[in-house]
């Protein structure tokens, strides 16, 4: 059985290496982050192996891997997405997730919670527009300034202004239905 377990594994990281490492790579700040979140995956599924085989393996892997690459962002940037929450100024009726992500309580409802932002955030991300999307993550995900953004990409500032505020008016848009769903629950 161990062989078999071995070989598995094996045709498993053949089949799907390199797809799952261009998947996490689009998603991810460089390749050594890309490259430790696919290591913590293939980690993950020998483990899970042990206990059973895995039914779907596609959908397991790639689960797995944007669950590290929600794990890997939420520690870094918590405090970054001041753009989708509410400011005084601002005359629509944004979601304030506040009181979800600033929270020090680690309790499994506010684990949940959070998770669940996350994993819906990164969702309504991937509906955006490559640039929109892109210069969002650069900016608020990264923490890179416009400057930054405008050097790499060649574009001026005002676009990528821009282009960022499109995406926060969709991001706010998708949110705020979880945000609805939390808070009347």
């Amino acid at each position: 059985m161990p062989q078999d377990k071995n070989s598995h594994i094996i045709q498993t990281i053949a089949a799907y290496g390199k797809s799952l490492l261009g998947f996490i790579r689009k998603r991810v700040k460089n390749d050594a982050d890309a490259e430790d979140i696919l290591q913590d995956v293939w980690y993950q599924f020998s483990n899970v192996l042990n206990a059973g085989p895995v039914e779907q393996t596609s959908s397991w892997l790639y689960k797995v891997a944007r669950n590290r690459i929600l794990d890997k962002h939420k520690k870094h940037t918590e405090t970054l997405l001041d753009d989708i929450l509410p400011t005084d100024e601002d005359d629509d009726d944004a979601p304030d997730f506040t009181a979800i992500l600033m929270t020090e309580a680690t309790t499994p409802e506010t684990e949940y919670l959070r998770n669940l932002f996350w994993e819906q955030l990164f969702v309504a991300l991937d509906e955006l527009p490559e640039t929109q999307r892109q210069v969002f993550i650069w900016q608020e995900l990264e923490d890179k300034s416009f400057e930054e953004i405008s050097q790499l990409t060649g574009e001026n500032v005002n676009t990528l202004t821009s282009r960022k505020r499109y995406a926060v008016l969709h991001l706010r848009k998708r949110l705020k239905q979880l945000y609805k769903e939390i808070t009347e629950y």
